[in-house]
């Protein structure tokens, strides 16, 4: 038998954020995850997740923050490259705010929690790459800072690490999350 969450001990709600009065945060779709170096185990299908979750997200009218990862000029994450893009199949489109970041919550340092409460969502929607990196701290940082997140599992992805699977090792960090910090769907299509 399964034990309870902190979640759970806390009175938590388990109720996923419904995509109309949610803020949707998509993290670190960006081309480095999807080849050479930092090629994520998975990162297709999660991208075609998140590439469907953006569409119904915009139909039903929620706000939408896309965060870009920069470490700088010739790392796997420079966002003056090709590489350090955020992948065609979640795009920004205009309207739709860009955070660069330089850390993996991506309200440290940034406007992000500025925007978030501009939109006016209590609820945020977090999926992005990688889910035990940026995914798994900026819902953390969400939580602490008073917004109810909701992360769909399959719009996530990670890579293996050390003795670790990258299935083990983002099945490990959502389960940290749904412990302590939001709503984990294992299905994008969950939200409505």
């Amino acid at each position: 038998m399964a034990s309870k969450t902190l979640r759970d001990l806390g009175g938590a709600d388990h109720v996923p954020a419904a995509l109309a009065s949610s803020t949707l945060v998509l993290v670190d779709y960006q081309n480095t995850y999807t080849r050479g170096v930092m090629e994520l185990d998975g990162w297709k299908p999660a991208l075609e997740a998140a590439s469907d979750l953006l569409s119904r997200a915009r139909e039903a009218g929620a706000a939408v923050i896309h965060v870009q990862h920069d470490d700088g000029e010739g790392s796997p994450y420079d966002i003056r490259t090709e590489i350090g893009e955020i992948h065609p199949g979640v795009a920004p489109v205009e309207g739709e705010p860009v955070v660069v970041k330089q850390a993996p919550d991506a309200f440290h340092g940034t406007d992000l929690g500025r925007l978030v409460d501009e939109a006016g969502n209590e609820t945020v929607i977090v999926a992005g790459f990688m889910t035990h990196m940026c995914v798994a701290y900026t819902t953390a940082s969400a939580a602490l800072r008073g917004n109810k997140p909701t992360v769909p599992a399959d719009a996530c992805a990670t890579r293996s690490i050390v003795d670790v699977s990258a299935d083990e090792l983002h099945r490990s960090a959502l389960a940290a999350i749904a412990d302590a910090y939001g709503v984990v769907v294992p299905s994008h299509t969950a939200l409505t």
